[in-house]
């Protein structure tokens, strides 16, 4: 390998130094950079297309669905964000407020938001009058700042972050639960058909909904470390919002009602998903479905080869773009096809076509996957349709190693040792029966830094709440009581 090749290397393995091996694909990979403020990034074109990719996706459902955009202020004054109880002891420790504007002092504190619940519902009440405005479903694309104390780690943990909220009305209780499992669904289906990352759903303990809810649903999913990903949440929020900002409307009787409310979200912490879960030590790896560019042709030239090399590769390409695909010809001068290799192998560039002086004379190409260096020489003659089926290969590669990592990582535990002692050695999720005391999660939190990330449902849908797995044993994993639900424990991100 040449000089010029290895400062594109990755340094850190994946599976020795997680953490570190992580920063550098963020870095190298130009997906972002780390501000000058601590806790802040930089997001860079390459990663910010991926963002883009994930936005037009949902984008598209929620619009299917009857969700209309919509864009709120930043700033939330002090009284509204009051206005309920739970949010302002839920994110006071993590809100940053703005108490100057100018020279001038503000009279009333602006909180950035944190969420925008305090901001919209005010709205959702002026905009409500009738049954015949309910459903009425809104989501904004924006960013929030959360003042964590914790370290930074690009798109799985800043201080501001991208995400989309989406706030909804409703007239009965059953629409709000229809729309609850609709959203997850959704974010179910970005993670397993754009991401190629396989989720567990259901819904978190009452300790840790979000402040305010009535029920917090979730998608789950395990990194290759171990660690869990909340990947995106949807919340039932009961009349509590409703009743703090007056969402009222006249039924068919012409009687006032309190309206029923939702709130989803799905953030860039996706991102920190795709990227962990597929990612080796060689850099970034990408399914096709999100990849900025899917297929890359490199043209690989003697001098007395070059214009034949060219003209060949060059159709070719030309051909991929018609078909659709998201197509880059690599004709550098200045660079030698190693240098090249390496750099889109970090780039994540899902399958590159390899054209020699050989291929032009058989009339053929050289396919070669990203995620596992394998070679196939496919004919000339119906290369659109050959590309095709090995961006889809190499999609089902990707997501078949996900699935089975986190099928071979779900195991159950039925005493404190045990749950302890799987964490520490396997890390993945431990599943036991629970008791419902809070009591029990800090039990294991305090010594392994474990959490009770989900506890799956019986029903996953319609216009109920679902019900709560029973366990198989009706004693607490923890503490021995009697248990009629199931907690998974996992170390999480």
């Amino acid at each position: 390998m040449s000089d010029e090749s290895q400062e594109l290397g990755i340094t850190e393995s994946k599976s020795h130094k997680p953490g570190e091996w992580y920063a550098e694909v963020v870095q190298k990979a130009g997906l972002a950079d780390y501000a000058p403020m601590g806790g802040f990034i930089v997001t860079r074109p390459r990663g910010y297309a991926l963002w883009e990719r994930i936005q037009e996706t949902l984008d598209g459902w929620f619009k299917d669905s009857g969700v209309d955009n919509v864009y709120f202020p930043m700033f939330i004054p002090e009284s509204f964000l009051e206005r309920e109880k739970d949010i302002v002891e839920g994110f006071d420790p993590e809100v940053a407020w703005v108490t100057q504007g100018g020279h001038d002092e503000l009279e009333e504190r602006l909180a950035v938001r944190p969420t925008s619940e305090s901001i919209i519902a005010p709205f959702m009440a002026d905009w409500t009058r009738s049954h015949r405005d309910l459903p009425l479903r809104l989501n904004q694309w924006c960013s929030v700042v959360r003042w964590e104390a914790t370290e930074t780690k690009p798109f799985f943990r800043t201080k501001e972050f991208l995400w989309q909220e989406g706030h909804t009305a409703h007239a009965t209780d059953e629409s709000a639960w229809e729309e609850v499992w609709t959203r997850l669904s959704q974010y179910e289906r970005v993670f397993e058909e754009l991401l190629a990352v396989p989720v567990m759903r259901g819904k978190k303990p009452e300790h840790d909904k979000f402040p305010g809810a009535k029920t917090t649903t979730t998608v789950e999913a395990l990194m290759p470390d171990g660690k869990s990903v909340q990947s995106a949440t949807s919340h039932h929020l009961g009349r509590s919002f409703a009743e703090a900002f007056d969402i009222t409307y006249a039924d068919e009787d012409e009687a006032e009602q309190t309206a029923y409310t939702t709130s989803w979200g799905l953030s860039w912490r996706a991102l920190g998903a795709l990227i962990m879960t597929h990612s080796d030590d060689q850099g970034l790896v990408l399914p096709p479905t999100i990849a900025p560019t899917q297929v890359v042709v490199v043209p690989i030239w003697q001098e007395d080869t070059k214009a034949d090399v060219l003209e060949y590769a060059e159709a070719l390409t030309a051909d991929l773009e018609e078909a659709g695909f998201r197509v880059e010809l690599d004709d550098r001068d200045e660079r030698n096809p190693g240098f090249k290799f390496n750099e889109h192998e970090l780039n994540g560039v899902p399958l590159r076509l390899e054209i020699g002086p050989n291929e032009v004379e058989d009339g053929e190409a050289t396919f070669v996957h990203r995620p596992d260096n394998e070679k196939v020489v496919e004919d000339r003659d119906g290369l659109v349709d050959a590309v095709d089926d090995h961006l889809e290969t190499i999609f089902e590669k990707l997501y078949d190693a996900a699935a089975e990592n986190l099928e071979e990582n779900v195991r159950e535990a039925h005493s404190p040792e045990e749950i302890l002692g799987t964490i520490g050695k396997h890390g993945g999720y431990v599943k036991t029966p629970w008791c419902g005391d809070e009591a029990c999660e800090e039990a294991i939190k305090e010594k392994i830094a474990a959490e009770i990330v989900m506890q799956p449902l019986e029903d996953q849908g319609g216009t109920t709440a679902g019900d709560v797995v029973e366990p198989d044993r009706d004693e607490c994993g923890v503490c021995g009581d009697p248990a009629d639900e199931v907690a998974y424990f996992a170390k999480s991100y």
